[in-house]
């Protein structure tokens, strides 16, 4: 489950920077959807890092530890 939602997340993120690029290059500057696109996209990021955060700090979500 906990997979599922990290993926749903990264694909909503992906989604908006795809709608972002692609409000840029049809609206050429006249509105700010390319804005508002980028807006969600850095807030669906922070929210995803915030949800990590707490999972590992909860336990739900165990690191495995690369590197050590």
């Amino acid at each position: 489950m906990k997979t599922l939602v990290i993926v749903a997340f990264l694909g909503l993120i992906v989604y908006n920077l795809g709608a972002g690029l692609y409000y840029m290059l049809v609206d050429v500057g006249t509105t700010k959807r390319t804005v508002n696109a980028l807006t969600k996209r850095i807030a669906l990021s922070i929210v995803l890092i915030l949800l990590v955060v707490a999972g590992i700090a909860t336990g739900v979500i165990e690191p495995h530890g690369v590197g050590r």
